[in-house]
């Protein structure tokens, strides 16, 4: 720009421009005092947001104390040999300890084939495979083993599965297994997979046998009553109340035999062993036996009848028709549902357990039982004996027969890795038989987990969970520290309960310093910790006999390491210690105390309504909850926030507004100036060009 020549608004030879921004800075005033104002109203909103979030962190920890999954309920479970039988104790299981033995583990079936050809091809066909009741069918349309097993995998919905396995460089073998335990859930192959199974050498057909016993009235042996009362006048138990009628054994009350089981069965251990029996009520005997006299009955003197001619006998002379009539002790009617025994080697019997007997629901045998047991499960059997002590009921049952059950599928396996077979342990010395090795059914609210066979008796503990326990009642004290702190940061201007919380990074110091006071004039805040620091130190009787009332008495306390020496005012902040060893030792030996000084119930309505935790959660609550304290703190701050930014938008405006005008009339005063200049200027050079004439 040319010396001499100024413009209006674009050059500032008067320095106008500083004039307006000096000016404005002080119209600026009100503008800056409300952006300061909404910085601490953000501030402090960020403030209560932190609360909120100390207090509800807080809460669910003190929730987890008396709530029905606290800790004090935790239950461990721990194994002799871990290798053959774990435990899993749910929350409700009982302190204590059971033995067991694993016999065995349930298994499934698993067959091999043959070595056969790694090209082998699969004929086309419906392929079914069934296990326990439960069946994989697909049709293929012929194709290479692999893709054939790919096929079957797809389709094992959990039921069945197919490997291969390389033998050589050109052979191959098959292996299929059903994915389910249990003697029930053996592998069926049926339609076309029973000749492919054959031809590849997985399965040998084979006729299926079974073995009746001997149903003849001569071959049943007689047999005594056991575990009864002797009563005079009751019949003896007779195989002369037994009828057979085909396959079909009626045996009326005060009934019984032996039947023998036949040689080839007891040879056999995977013989099993079958029969369905029903039971019916009928006119009790005791009734006609406690009618009868005691006294002499004489009989009939007789006739003779020939040719029309009838002699009678005269009347038996004899006193005894003048004895007294009198009447027999009566006999108390006999009832008992024990009817099938197992008699051993050694003469020794055993009544058959309940686990062996099975409702029919179906077919034509429904509303009857079943007794089904193998020769494995009682190696010494010789012989069954049938009871019916009862003086009121008629057991009708079937002829028993045995069979190999692998056979009667029509096949056995020629290269079996293993067979479906149940988990067969003792529990304290029961022997007991399960489909699975995850057992649920044995100890109440106590899973079992059969791994392996065991060596020796496996013991399992049931113990509490004190390490859990340990855990949150730290972490209940920790996050009980930081909302203690939080709060005394805030209601307090004194810069040492900032320093004297050792935990907090440099940085975080400075930033607790930034806030400190924030809220010292809002008795709130003071008044809660008060309230909280009541609960804590609070004496809680819920028993007569407790021990534990005071939570410094587990070691949890504001002065819990009184051991060091020296004073620190830090613990008159209300803050928490633990003594561990102290926290320790109550949780071994008072875990129930401890757990209902946090909550318990006191007036019996099976609702907690007392106790640290529980008070703890309710003034939280009153807090954290949408509606309480700080949830009113923020919306009364976001109402002050909306109205201030509300008026920081005026007040910009009307800034904008004021510094155009200012710039406005300050441009004219300068064009002014400048006008008036140029014609100072002109004069002067007319009265110079003059003078020099």
């Amino acid at each position: 720009m040319a010396d001499g020549v100024s413009i209006p608004g674009v050059s500032d030879k008067y320095k106008t421009n500083d004039l307006v921004e000096s000016l404005m800075e002080v119209e600026r005033v009100p503008l800056k005092r409300k952006q300061t104002q909404l910085e601490t109203y953000q501030k402090q909103q960020d403030a209560w947001r932190n609360v909120n979030q100390k207090m509800s962190s807080l809460r669910e920890s003190t929730k987890s104390l008396y709530s029905f999954e606290n800790p004090f309920n935790s239950k461990l479970s721990s194994s002799t040999d871990e290798f053959s039988l774990t435990a899993d104790a749910g929350r409700e299981a009982e302190f204590g300890s059971f033995k067991m033995d694993i016999i065995k583990c349930a298994s499934t079936d698993r067959f091999l084939s043959d070595n056969i050809d790694k090209d082998f091809q699969v004929k086309a066909g419906l392929y079914t495979f069934e296990v326990g009741g439960k069946s994989v069918n697909f049709n293929w349309k012929g194709g290479k083993l692999n893709d054939f097993v790919t096929a079957l995998n797809k389709r094992g919905n959990g039921i069945v599965k197919a490997s291969l396995i390389g033998v050589s460089a050109n052979k191959k073998s098959l292996l299929i297994e059903s994915l389910k335990t249990g003697e029930e859930n053996s592998l069926v192959f049926k339609n076309d997979s029973f000749e492919f199974a054959k031809s590849i050498g997985i399965i040998t057909e084979v006729k299926s046998e079974t073995t009746e016993f001997n149903p003849s009235l001569s071959s049943l042996k007689s047999v005594t009553a056991v575990d009864e009362k002797t009563q005079q006048n009751l019949p003896e138990l007779s195989k002369n109340n037994v009828e057979i009628k085909g396959n079909e054994i009626t045996v009326s009350p005060r009934g019984g035999f032996e039947i023998e089981i036949p040689s080839e069965t007891r040879k056999n251990p995977s013989e099993k062993i079958e029969l369905w029996f029903d039971k019916q009520d009928t006119a009790d005997i005791t009734s006609e036996i406690n009618s009868r006299s005691a006294s002499p009955v004489l009989p009939e003197p007789g006739k003779i009848e020939f040719g029309g001619i009838v002699i009678s006998n005269n009347d038996v002379n004899t006193t005894l028709g003048n004895l007294p009539v009198t009447k027999a002790e009566p006999v108390s009617p006999v009832e008992s549902d024990s009817f099938f025994y197992i008699k051993t080697k050694n003469n020794e019997e055993i009544l058959i357990p309940d686990s062996y007997f099975t409702d029919v629901d179906e077919g034509e045998n429904k509303g009857k039982t079943t007794l089904s047991f193998s020769m494995k499960d009682f190696p010494d059997a010789q012989s069954i004996i049938v009871r019916n002590s009862n003086t009121g009921k008629t057991l009708t049952l079937s002829v028993p027969h045995s069979y190999d059950p692998q056979k009667s599928k029509g096949f056995v396996p020629k290269h079996a890795i293993s067979t479906a077979g149940n988990a067969v342990f003792k529990y304290e010395g029961i022997t007991m038989e399960r489909s699975e090795n995850d057992i649920e059914d044995v100890v109440p609210h106590v899973t079992l987990h059969l791994h392996d066979k065991s060596e020796k008796t496996v013991t399992i503990k049931i113990e509490p969970d004190t390490e859990s326990a340990k855990d949150a009642l730290i972490t209940f004290v920790g996050k009980y520290n930081q909302t203690i702190a939080e709060m005394t940061i805030l209601s307090t201007n004194k810069p040492e309960v900032v320093s004297e919380l050792d935990y907090l990074t440099s940085e975080e110091q400075e930033t607790e310093m930034e806030r400190l006071g924030m809220f010292q004039g809002d008795f709130s805040l003071t008044n809660g910790k008060t309230s909280l620091q009541r609960i804590i130190s609070a004496n809680y009787n819920y028993g007569n006999e407790d021990a534990i009332t005071l939570l410094s008495q587990i070691g949890i306390s504001t002065n819990a390491s009184s051991g060091n020496q020296g004073y620190s005012p830090s613990k008159l902040r209300g803050y928490l210690e633990v003594d561990e060893k102290k926290l320790d030792e109550a949780l071994a030996s008072n875990l129930n105390q401890i757990k209902n000084l946090f909550g318990y119930d006191s007036d019996g309505d099976l609702i907690i309504d007392d106790g640290i935790a529980f008070k703890m959660d309710k003034q939280l609550t009153s807090w954290v909850q949408s509606g309480g304290i700080i949830s009113s703190k923020t919306s009364a701050l976001e109402s002050n926030i909306k109205s201030t930014n509300t008026e920081i938008t005026r007040l910009e405006t009307q800034l904008e507004r004021k510094e155009a005008e200012l710039k406005s009339k300050y441009a004219a005063m300068e064009g002014s100036l400048n006008s008036l200049e140029s014609q100072s200027s002109t004069l002067n050079n007319f009265s110079n060009s003059n003078s020099r004439k």
